[in-house]
């Protein structure tokens, strides 16, 4: 099933920078690095244009702060998600490399670098760094490395592994929808209609429909034998997105 993303910590939390200034390597066992203030301004205003499409300038912005200040793992970690996007894996590899190797620590570089290596189809490195990312007592989110370690099993076929992971993401923290969504699907493939339909019940009390899920939703139901849950959800699907591939499907 298509349409499931990982969880990318572009939000990072970033140490106060209001004590002292540092641009020397750090000794990785120092509990976190004080970026330079311009450099963290620099790496705060990518961010906001990645977060508006504007990649060209988040580029220029998250490259100044690595050149003031190089040893600055959030800004590594960060521009290795932007050429990430932008399809120069090369160079999100060594961001995202490098963002662990000064940090490892760093629970959202390990989140990261985990997804990267895992779209990439390199999926037991991928569960390495999600494991160490959830075995990190600093980690105050380990669901989300818990549900991105089951996207990348399921996304490989290990559907065991998924349905583990996924429940260990929601045993923390009920709702993740990220994990939500695959967890109805893993358990229609199953056959347990009933408790696809409670997860999917669960996913849209704090998300959206997606073609996505509404074609699940009309996999379900008509398991089921809800004639009126059916016609809502392909009625939704056909107004909603007329173009998906969804439709194509639900038209064969």
């Amino acid at each position: 099933m298509k349409g499931f993303r990982y969880i990318s910590l572009i939000l990072l939390l970033i140490a106060n920078s209001a004590c002292q200034q540092q641009t020397t390597q750090p000794d990785v066992n120092t509990p976190a690095h004080v970026p330079d203030k311009t450099a963290e301004v620099n790496m705060r205003l990518g961010i906001e244009h990645i977060r508006e499409g504007n990649n060209e300038i988040a580029l220029k912005k998250l490259k100044r702060a690595l050149q003031i200040d190089p040893y600055y793992p959030e800004a590594h970690s960060v521009l290795g998600l932007l050429f990430q996007r932008l399809g120069e894996n090369k160079l999100a590899e060594d961001h995202l490399k490098k963002a662990v190797e000064l940090r490892p620590d760093l629970s959202s570089a390990l989140n990261n670098y985990g997804q990267f290596l895992c779209s990439q189809g390199r999926a037991e490195e991928g569960a390495a760094m999600f494991l160490r990312a959830v075995e990190n007592p600093l980690n105050a989110s380990p669901e989300l490395a818990f549900t991105n370690a089951g996207l990348c099993a399921f996304g490989n076929g290990d559907m065991e592994t998924a349905e583990t992971q996924f429940r260990n993401a929601l045993q923390r923290n009920p709702r993740v929808v990220q994990a939500l969504l695959p967890m109805a699907e893993i358990s229609y493939q199953q056959e347990n209609y009933l408790s696809a339909r409670g997860y999917l019940q669960r996913y849209l009390s704090y998300a959206k429909h997606t073609p996505q899920s509404l074609w699940l939703g009309i996999r379900i139901e008509r398991e089921l034998g809800d004639r009126d849950a059916l016609s809502s959800y392909e009625l939704l699907l056909r107004a909603n997105y007329p173009d998906s591939n969804e439709v194509m499907l639900l038209n064969e």
